[in-house]
């Protein structure tokens, strides 16, 4: 449960050359060291320590307080963890981040809200805020079953709350509440609707203001609303980088998503420019060209080799969408499999990771059939291939996954909306999603959210739900037998998340030469009650040795 000082500082021939003396005599002093911490460095021996000392943004000791001191140095700060609980910094495997960023300064955000009262006084502050006749928009991340209402906001507390605004309001990928002077915005007309648009009717008849849809419906519709201007786009995409910093997040995975054009990355890659990005991205192209997927991978690869830029932002090949044709497609002819077949033996070929969306196992055979064709004239074991998604993979597809090296990034969908899926499944649903029989398995696990418009952002309600398998209403569904514990849950939200971006010997442990990304927390993961968990946030966010989020009684710090 400890680490020997002696071996840890050993890396100071990272430094240069054979350093171990002189940084031991203080002429190489370091950068940063945290002292009275509880770290949890989740390395292979899940060792703990006390402190942990960083230089040229990469961690040279782990160990005791009383013997690191004796690395600081003049310009060494030194921060006293006061015995809280530090651990990696966090890895969201699949989360629309770049996406959510580019609107977060000017979305209303109702993650964490508990009733529709505060809902609708997010609402209306963002009403007085709004220049006149400015949009509300709230782009998803809720649920009706957060309130304690147990329902959706009505059209008329949408207007009492923001009577002078056009008001969007987005429920998943499922439905749409737009006030009339939204609808009248849009030239949406209720005799005329949209495809694949329908009007909510209650059990009178009588519409209730919420538009019905699907994914693709309600993605075409969220995209005839306003764009945000550049400099919002810049704005959103700082605020939302220092808000995941706050939840002790440090890197994502990105798998694109709808809406999302290769013109709306220039944001992103500003910030990242001016070295000003705060958490690690990883990012996929996600198709935009229904019919033309191919031509657009192709384009947009010829300068964008796999792995593609530094240690802050790098491409990270296909996904998550690769045809539209094999998207939520349970019973896809044959044509449709072979233009799949054909993207992929392509990305295989060019040693391109990629990424699927998947939901369910009763139909990812056609899937599983394709990546093995492709593995015989191209092998992909290697390729760090995933699928997203996917809650209720059985033994067998899970075994399919292990052999050809393919991951899986599992998301806290059920904690929204498992009351639903157990409805629906009953007693199956105490195996969804299979956790610990996939880590069984020897497949790849990542965890994160599918934030924002899917789910909350949040880390710690994810690794709340992973533990105890618990609804927002707090019905049980998960059971047992596919409950991780504390540190293996833990890992899937660091160590196990860093593989899909072949990052697992970069980061997402606290050792000796890897990247010092960090979070001292306001809660004890390891101890507080798992209902605790949720509300767990950073009080330090270290990346790469540069404090990026600091809260009392840490702010001087920052």
């Amino acid at each position: 449960m400890k680490m020997l000082f002696s071996r840890s500082v050993r890396f100071a021939l990272f430094l240069a050359g054979s350093l171990l003396s002189p940084l031991m005599a203080g002429a190489h002093q370091v950068d940063l060291i945290v002292t009275n911490a509880n770290i949890a460095t989740l390395d292979a021996a899940g060792s703990h320590a006390q402190a942990l000392a960083v230089q040229d943004g990469r961690i040279v000791a782990v160990g005791k307080s009383a013997e690191l001191k004796k690395l600081a140095g003049p310009r060494t700060k030194v921060i006293d963890a006061g015995g809280r609980a530090l651990v990696p910094g966090l890895i969201d495997s699949h989360m629309h981040a770049v996406r959510a960023a580019l609107s977060y300064s000017t979305e209303v955000n109702w993650i964490g809200t508990h009733t529709i009262a505060e809902a609708m006084s997010r609402l209306s502050d963002a009403a007085r805020r709004a220049k006149p006749g400015g949009w509300l928009i709230v782009a998803g991340g809720w649920t009706e079953q957060q309130f304690a209402e147990g329902r959706r906001p009505t059209l008329a507390e949408i207007l009492a709350a923001a009577p002078d605004n056009p008001a969007y309001i987005q429920l998943f990928y499922r439905a749409v509440l737009m006030t009339p002077k939204a609808q009248e915005a849009l030239a949406i007309k209720t005799d005329a609707l949209p495809n694949r648009i329908s009007i909510e009717r209650d059990a009178a008849g009588a519409a209730t203001g919420w538009l019905a849809g699907d994914i693709v419906s309600i993605s075409a519709l969220f995209d005839r609303l306003p764009k945000p201007s550049y400099e919002e786009n810049l704005a959103g995409t700082k605020q939302f980088f220092t808000e995941l910093n706050r939840l002790g997040i440090t890197g994502v995975s990105d798998p694109g998503g709808f809406s999302i054009a290769p013109s709306q990355y220039a944001a992103l890659f500003q910030v990242w420019r001016e070295k000003a990005l705060t958490v690690r991205v990883a990012y996929s192209i996600f198709s935009q060209n229904v019919g033309a997927e191919s031509e657009e991978y192709r384009t947009l690869t010829q300068l964008l080799p796999m792995g593609f830029g530094d240690d802050m932002l790098h491409f990270n090949g296909i996904g998550e969408r690769i045809t539209a044709a094999m998207y939520n497609n349970h019973n896809p002819d044959e044509a449709a499999k072979e233009k799949l077949y054909e993207i992929i033996l392509w990305a295989a070929k060019q040693k391109l990771t990629s990424t699927i969306h998947w939901q369910e196992d009763r139909s990812v055979g056609h899937l599983l059939d394709l990546f093995e064709r492709v593995n015989r004239l191209a092998p992909i074991t290697d390729l760090r291939w995933s699928i997203a998604h996917l809650e209720d993979a059985s033994i067998e597809t899970l075994r399919r996954m292990k052999a050809l090296g393919v991951g899986w990034t599992m998301q806290d969908a059920l904690y929204f909306q498992g009351d639903a899926v157990l409805a629906k499944r009953g007693a199956a649903t105490r195996h969804i999603p299979p956790v610990m029989t996939a880590l069984r398995a020897g497949v790849h696990v990542g965890a994160g959210t599918d934030a924002h418009r899917v789910a909350s952002y949040n880390p710690f309600v994810a690794l709340q739900w992973l533990l105890d398998g618990k609804t927002v209403t707090g019905k049980e569904t998960r059971g047992a037998d596919e409950t991780p514990t504390r540190e293996e849950a833990l890992r899937l939200y660091t160590l196990s998340s860093a593989w899909f971006s072949f990052d697992e010997k970069k980061r997402g442990s606290l050792e000796v030469g890897k990247l010092a990304d960090f979070a001292i927390l306001n809660r004890d993961f390891f101890k507080i009650a798992v209902d605790k968990i949720g509300g767990t946030e950073s009080l330090l966010t270290v990346v790469g040795g540069k404090v990026v989020y600091a809260a009392p009684p840490f702010a001087a710090f920052k």
